[in-house]
């Protein structure tokens, strides 16, 4: 009786969720195996070696986070707020966030994925510059509004402060609003 082969995509979340959890040293094809309950000959299958299956995650980890979540919030939104509010919560959602966070950890030493992570939030905020250059027309402020959320939506869950009564979302709901408030406001 032939046995189920574990899809390669198995093997890349698994790797992506080791990631998330401990770096790109906790990716380890022994420990990846043992969490899907399979042998390592699998792997092999798949993967030429080890460096394969962590260029395979940069490239999910990158398509999840700028063309698969911009086509849902185009999907989903309405308005360009709207849009670019759904593209953050997708972005820093439980899935992604501890993904992206890892690999800004990564990225700060090594020169490749360093790159990666440039190109990734060059596009994250060419999304954002899209979006609203129709309302900012002068660069400089288009430009500091999106590096301003950016930076609010990356660091929001480092920053342990709190807000004497205010929640978090209450915050965060009004940062967004400063800085892209609905026309007319």
């Amino acid at each position: 009786m032939a046995t189920a082969r574990t899809p390669r995509q198995a093997w890349i979340d698994a790797g992506l969720r080791a990631l998330a959890a401990g770096g790109p040293d906790a990716v380890r094809i022994e420990s990846l195996a043992r969490a899907l309950g399979v042998t390592k000959g699998g792997f092999y299958g798949y993967f030429a070696d080890r460096n394969t299956l962590l260029a395979e995650m940069l490239d999910d980890w990158e398509r999840r986070s700028v063309p698969d979540v911009i086509a849902q919030a185009e999907r989903e939104g309405d308005s360009a707020l709207d849009k670019t509010k759904r593209a953050a919560e997708l972005t820093f959602s439980d899935d992604l966030l501890p993904i992206d966070l890892a690999v800004r950890d990564w990225a700060r030493r090594d020169p490749e994925v360093a790159e990666r992570l440039r190109r990734v939030d060059n596009e994250r905020i060419g999304y954002l510059r899209r979006s609203f250059a129709d309302r900012y027309p002068d660069s400089v402020e288009l430009e500091a509004r999106c590096l301003l959320a950016f930076s609010a939506a990356i660091a929001g869950d480092l920053i342990a402060a709190d807000h004497p009564g205010h929640t978090r979302q209450e915050i965060t709901q009004r940062a967004a609003e400063l800085l892209f408030p609905k026309p007319g406001d």
